[in-house]
């Protein structure tokens, strides 16, 4: 399915978001270097997960209100709330004010909003693709996010250090612009029926009640369940990205010659080197996402699932055992292409399994493998100080192969699961 042919509010997504992720991408990949420095490692890892646990309870929200209140004023309600959640950042990193805690608090609201974004941006576009195409059009738009992940890191690794203030008032003022952009341009996708609000009883606890009642329904979907559990144990291997391998590469990569041809050579330190390899990261995703999606798709989605995770654990060892930059780079290489294997299967897979009217729900539940990742993951940090790296990197290592075992069990389960419904 050709761009020019898409939905208009998936076209202008696709190029509002990409403004708003290079911009959050200049800054994000060093958060976690910033609060390690700030707090220590040990506080830094447990904040991070305290932080978290916020997101997890907003994606819940998120999807809840994407059925109930409208994809379009979920995403709108949450680009402009990052937006404030930034210009308070910005205001915590100022020349006039330098305070780390309102600066985490921040960022902590930050994550709330964008879990409130999520579920309401990816049913959105099962609202308005068809199943066949759904897969390649996920697709796209994580390609549009790994190119921020290559522009981005590249531009905050020359704007970060020295201009954070102001590299985070002009997140502020983007995300703010891009909530704007979607009240004006874009229509409500949600099924008509769930638009409606609260009961007409109006008792305050109904909103609550309702919520629980829903997500029970989905937790008994056994299918769905285990798909969760499988995302969040291979979660604990790509969340790293962001949080222990920088760390990790600060800590024992030390400057390192890149190229040397005759008395020339090109000589890079530890934050360039991750910024490096994270803009491999981005780079690979963004040339090879529909290749390989498409390569993907001639597969049974049960054998890439695994294979997914198996992938991820070889990463990881590799990770482990080298300092060199050009091992971190094969190291990335064989990360990244675990991540493409099932960057667009799992969305269409998700999709494949919600009923219509609870699409923003399924996606919120099924975003819950990234959000519980992200509220355990941080603990990779501090667990480094108390049983070393060569052991964190085994932990990791066997949590993902554990996901392929979860992700073998979930396909006996729906496979099961039509027969009964197909007989």
């Amino acid at each position: 399915m050709r761009i020019r042919d898409w939905d208009p509010n998936l076209k202008v997504r696709l190029y509002s978001e990409a403004m708003m992720n290079i911009t959050f991408w200049m800054f994000f990949p060093f958060l976690t270097i910033y609060f390690a420095d700030e707090f220590g490692k040990n506080k830094a890892g447990l904040l991070l997960v305290f932080s978290q646990l916020f997101s997890v309870a907003a994606n819940l929200m998120g999807g809840y209100c994407a059925d109930r209140f409208g994809r379009k004023r979920m995403m709108v309600l949450s680009a402009i709330g990052q937006g404030l959640s930034f210009l308070a950042f910005a205001a915590a990193s100022s020349p006039w004010l330098h305070s780390p805690w309102i600066g985490f608090i921040s960022f902590a609201v930050a994550g709330v909003f964008g879990s409130f974004y999520w579920p309401a941006s990816q049913a959105m576009i099962a609202d308005v693709v068809e199943e066949k195409h759904r897969s390649s059009v996920f697709a796209i738009f994580y390609t549009s996010i790994n190119i921020a992940v290559v522009v981005g890191p590249i531009l905050g690794s020359i704007f970060y250090v020295h201009y954070r203030f102001q590299l985070l008032l002009v997140a502020g003022f983007v995300c703010i612009l891009f909530g704007l952009i979607l009240a004006k341009m874009i229509r409500e996708t949600a099924p008509l029926q769930q638009n409606s609000a609260l009961s007409s009883d109006g008792k305050w606890y109904y909103f609550l009640l309702n919520q629980l009642r829903d997500y029970s329904l989905i937790i008994k979907d056994k299918t769905f369940l285990l798909f969760i559990l499988a995302g969040v144990l291979a979660g604990q291997t790509f969340m790293q990205l962001d949080l222990l391998i920088p760390v990790y590469i600060k800590d024992f990569v030390k400057n390192q010659t890149l190229f040397s041809v005759g008395d020339w050579s090109f000589t890079v330190k530890a934050e360039q080197v991750f910024g490096i390899v994270l803009a491999e990261n981005g780079l690979l995703v963004a040339l090879l996402t529909v290749f390989v999606t498409k390569w993907m798709n001639q597969y049974y989605e049960r054998n890439v699932f695994v294979l997914s995770s198996v992938v991820y654990a070889i990463s990881i060892v590799i990770f482990s055992q080298t300092q060199w930059i050009w091992g971190l780079i094969l190291a990335m290489a064989v990360f990244t292409f675990a991540e493409l294997m099932g960057a667009g299967l799992q969305q269409s897979f998700v999709s494949k399994l919600a009923p219509e009217h609870m699409r923003g729900q399924y996606f919120a539940a099924a975003s819950l493998r990234f959000t519980i990742s992200r509220t355990i993951a941080p603990l990779a940090i501090p667990l480094t100080v108390w049983i070393g790296y060569d052991w964190t990197f085994f932990v990791l290592c066997i949590l993902a192969l554990a996901s392929a075992v979860l992700y073998w069990i979930m396909f006996v389960h729906f496979e099961k699961k039509a027969t009964i419904t197909g007989s």
